[in-house]
């Protein structure tokens, strides 16, 4: 029997990127609409949804399923994205918003996931690597490939297959790699096991191939005309394959037994379950499932309703071959029987151009779509890996092979274009010509629910991975906590001066602050609970938990600031007091520096919302020393050793709270604090702070430059001030947006001495040290926007 259409799930609003069906009755999908779904059967050929997984507010690429447990009797869905972490959901739990395990590790978004009965967890990322974990806890890193790994395989507890772009395909003994599998020509996107033979893969070379263990190639798949994304064996050891070119394949013996067509350009996922049945998941956020059993069929009319969707789809050329109209054969060539299953013919049909394809298992020509004229590939496009809306050749020098820009639409321009020029070693002074580029050769495209991305910390996923100094670039640079994406200065910092809508107009004074501000609140409170788990489920740490009575003090303080973020909330609102801040302040204390980072985190909302909390005598000192103190900032400072992963996340942590909390300051505010907080950070070790750290840096400074504008500052905390200043712009560094808003910051605190009258001579630093600094800072960046204000600070000394 054929497989027919038996069921059609339409809940998601985006891109179905991943499906897995365990039983007969259960499927799980990952959308890139930033949920997973799991739906139960109600009837044989009808599923309906069970639960709605918010797993995060970015792109899902992968889900998995793990058994049931004593804690949760349904199983877990194992979902991983664009937000690098890896959550655990238990199924029958009524909170699907938050995970019951969060597995912390990846730099980079997770696009596989692979479990198996023992309970091990497999990932695969853009980072490059795959990690193993067992009992929700890292047990190996896999790092040998080249690109982005882009599918995993769990043999058994010891024995993994990876799969990158990098074309090749890896066998890892635990964290050894064995083996390593080669011949097909582009990116390895899926990988199936295939009992008592070995194991399959596809490729963006449109083949599938089937493999032995041992390395041996058994058989070469080819029919499908474009990238092959996912693979899957059924039961009675068949394959079904799907792709880019529209269609789920069935393979026997080596042979395409049927093509599925579907209504969507991609079928990103394919599974199948153990009644044979095969479920999909598409570009349009359809997940469907066909079977060949005649029970399971949908209704006649929802199977035509299919069909006729299918043949009124429009194909891009590219998807068929080049089409010369003039010389296609008329309606009268569909009498002549295909050669092969999925074998595809172009008919003219009047001024119509038709693409019908041959199904053996009719023995007739179905209709998939009428051909037209298209611009750009219809597809994404791979670069270094990754996978791209675009990939444009850019011809920068006559005779010079052209460089590759790559670029998402649901990419800030100016952060494509940025990326481009620093990978390229170019001036960025083109950044406006590029984003014109960039501009023209997109017109007309529209953007749907792609993940939403914060211009200024990203998508709101909490994520604890920094990035060093080493391989973060303004452009891939990751928030550690809120997802991808970097601040751009055109956005909110202020523009060069010839950039300025008035001719006349400075970049100086420019007094409007900057904050980080975006978080996932309820994220922050789910890691606070799991540390605290931790302690109190260890013997020797049980004393460091937290009391009942401080439960209750950091759930009020989180409900208070997630009602903050959503001004909307019909909940009602808690209050804040000094006591909330002294429990923050008693946990930070005790508990140890590795799980200090969700209280860090806390205390960065704290201070960005409710400072005028801390209004008794000391409170400020109090608070800020507290945050010191949880950084490791006098060790840090007073050694040379490198920082620790949990040093960085906590040291740039207190950098965002020191920001924010310069954002409302008043004329009549006690500025003790302050000489405090200065008084640490003129001792900030340079040479250990990544890019991100100098980037919170310099906005603290600039931040205190604006408190300047509005009120006096007494002399020794503007000493420090500016000894900070000039410490930054002397530092190491090759970040432009740092140097700026150094820069701006000096030029604001000049500008205020310059209309108070206040005397700049003879005070440390000097103003010949100072215009020094700036000087070699010009010397040291082509941005227009420093050579500005460089003009502007000069003018003021």
């Amino acid at each position: 029997m054929p497989y027919k259409l038996s069921a059609t799930l339409s809940n998601h609003s985006s891109d179905v990127r991943a499906v897995v069906s365990p039983s007969d009755d259960l499927i799980l999908s990952a959308s890139r609409d930033s949920t997973a779904i799991s739906w139960l059967r109600q009837s044989p050929s009808s599923f309906t949804p069970a639960s709605v997984i918010r797993a995060g507010s970015r792109f899902i690429n992968a889900v998995a399923y793990l058994p049931p447990t004593s804690r949760a009797p349904q199983g877990y869905a194992v979902v991983g994205g664009q937000d690098t972490v890896i959550n655990v959901f238990a199924l029958d739990s009524s909170n699907k918003e938050e995970p019951e395990y969060t597995l912390i590790g990846h730099s980079d978004n997770v696009c596989a996931l692979s479990v198996n009965p023992d309970d091990i967890i497999i990932s695969g990322s853009w980072d490059k690597t795959a990690k193993v974990w067992k009992n929700f806890a890292l047990q190996y890193d896999l790092k040998g490939h080249q690109q982005s790994v882009w599918s995993v395989l769990a043999i058994n507890a010891k024995e993994f297959l990876t799969a990158s772009a990098d074309k090749t395909i890896k066998y890892w003994v635990q964290h050894k790699a064995m083996r390593t599998y080669e011949g097909h020509r582009d990116a390895v996107r899926g990988l199936a096991l295939v009992p008592h033979v070995g194991f399959a893969s596809c490729s963006n070379d449109s083949e599938v191939r089937v493999w032995t263990i041992g390395g041996d190639v058994v058989y070469t798949l080819s029919g499908h005309t474009s990238f092959v994304y996912s693979v899957s064996v059924l039961p009675n050891g068949d394959l079904v394959s799907a792709g880019e070119d529209r269609s789920v394949r069935v393979w026997r013996d080596g042979e395409c037994s049927q093509v599925i067509v579907h209504p969507a350009i991609s079928v990103w996922a394919v599974s199948t379950m153990p009644n044979g049945d095969i479920i999909s998941g598409s570009s349009d956020g359809v997940i469907r499932v066909f079977s060949e059993s005649e029970e399971r069929w949908a209704t006649a009319s929802e199977l035509k309703a299919l069909e006729d969707q299918i043949s009124s789809q429009s194909l891009p050329s590219q998807q068929v071959g080049d089409v010369r109209k003039s010389d296609l054969p008329g309606p009268q060539a569909l009498s002549l029987a295909g050669k092969k299953a999925g074998e595809v013919k172009m008919i003219r049909n009047g001024d119509t151009v038709e693409a019908h394809q041959w199904d053996n298992l009719t023995s007739s020509w179905q209709k998939i779509g009428e051909v037209v004229d298209a611009i750009g590939s219809g597809r994404k496009q791979l670069h270094d890996g990754k996978e791209y809306d675009y990939v444009f050749d850019v011809d920068i020098q006559e005779g010079a092979p052209p460089l590759k820009l790559p670029y998402n639409i649901s990419e800030n321009p100016y952060v494509a274009a940025q990326r481009f020029l620093e990978q390229n070693d170019l001036p960025t002074g083109y950044i406006d010509q590029v984003v014109k580029f960039i501009e023209q050769n997109t017109t007309g495209v529209r953007l749907g629910d792609d993940g939403y991305v914060d211009p200024f910390t990203g998508a709101s996923r909490y994520q604890p991975a920094v990035q060093s100094s080493s391989n973060t670039s303004v452009s891939s640079y990751v928030d550690p906590y809120t997802g991808a994406s970097r601040h751009i200065a055109q956005a909110t910092f202020p523009p060069t001066a010839s950039q300025n809508v008035n001719s006349t107009s400075k970049i100086i004074p420019f007094s409007k602050p900057i904050s980080f501000k975006q978080a996932n609140v309820s994220a922050i409170q789910a890691k606070i609970q799991q540390f605290d788990e931790v302690l109190r489920n260890d013997i020797s740490t049980t004393t460091l938990a937290m009391h009942p009575e401080e439960m209750v003090m950091i759930n009020e303080a989180l409900t208070y600031l997630s009602n903050v973020a959503t001004p909307s909330s019909s909940s009602t609102r808690t209050t804040i007091k000094w006591t909330h801040i002294e429990t923050i302040i008693q946990i930070l204390e005790r508990w140890p520096v590795s799980q200090r980072f969700p209280v860090m985190d806390l205390s960065r909302l704290v201070a960005a919302h409710c400072m005028d909390v801390c209004s008794g005598p000391g409170d400020l000192e109090k608070f800020f020393s507290c945050l010191f103190m949880a950084s490791d900032w006098t060790s840090i400072t007073s050694g040379s050793e490198p920082m620790t992963k949990a040093q960085e996340a906590n040291v740039l942590l207190l950098f965002r709270a020191i920001t924010n909390s310069f954002r409302d300051v008043t004329p009549s505010s006690d500025m003790e604090w302050i000489k405090q907080i200065f008084g640490a950070l003129v001792r900030a070790p340079h040479l250990l702070l990544t890019k991100s750290h100098r980037l919170a840096l310099a906005s603290i400074l600039f931040n205190f430059s604006c408190i300047s504008l509005k009120c006096d500052v007494s002399t020794d905390v503007k000493a420090l001030h500016l000894t900070a200043i000039l410490q930054l712009l002397r530092s190491p560094n090759d970040d432009p947006e740092v140097a700026y808003r150094a820069c701006v910051a000096l030029g604001n605190t000049l500008y205020s001495d310059k209309t108070r009258g206040t005397p700049i001579d003879g005070r440390s630093p000097s103003p010949p040290e100072l215009k020094s600094a700036v000087a070699a800072i010009k010397a040291a960046f082509s941005d227009q926007r420093i050579s500005d204000v460089y003009g502007e600070i000069v003018a003021l000394v």
